[in-house]
């Protein structure tokens, strides 16, 4: 027998399935459907409330345009960071381009249209009114909102002297 005959003869064993591989992707299914379930209770909550917040901002101004939102945005990224939704397959490689994500079309289209504000077309003047009744709101609003602050300050003062204080 020659040295190619003694291959074809030897068998090479097949990779065997890892021992617990079911039970790993039955664990995964169970992980992502709980995840999920609550990623979309977060998100149920999230929408109306980043919704009614923005709308606050808008009428009664605060430090900064939008401050308390974006602070409500950023509470929501911690929670989505810790639910980890796609923690399962961290390991894999990420196959979407990041031409098509959201962010890049949205980009797009803004860019359209800010190119026709620049022109000086439609969507200046619309923009020009909706500028001028927001700050017409926000100028009528503005002794509620620091009103509004005040009591969300006293509130939040309350809360940490009815918390027990940490001892180092």
């Amino acid at each position: 027998m020659g040295p190619m005959h003694l291959l074809a003869m030897t068998e090479i064993p097949s990779p065997q399935p890892e021992e617990h591989a079911r039970w790993r992707f039955l664990r995964d299914v169970a992980v992502f459907e709980f995840k999920l379930a609550l990623n979309n209770l977060h998100n149920f909550v999230q929408i109306p409330l980043t919704l009614g917040v923005a709308a606050f901002d808008l009428i009664f101004k605060g430090k900064g345009e939008g401050e308390r939102f974006y602070h409500f945005v950023e509470l929501g990224r911690t929670i989505d960071d810790s639910i980890g939704i796609y923690s399962i397959i961290d390991h894999r490689e990420r196959s979407l381009s990041k031409e098509y994500t959201v962010d890049a079309v949205l980009a797009r289209i803004e860019g359209v249209i800010v190119r026709e504000y620049e022109k000086g077309g439609t969507a200046a003047s619309i923009k020009a009114a909706v500028d001028r009744a927001i700050d017409g709101m926000q100028a009528h609003g503005a002794p509620v909102g620091a009103k509004a602050d005040e009591a969300i300050r006293r509130a939040a003062e309350k809360i940490r002297e009815k918390m027990p204080s940490q001892k180092s």
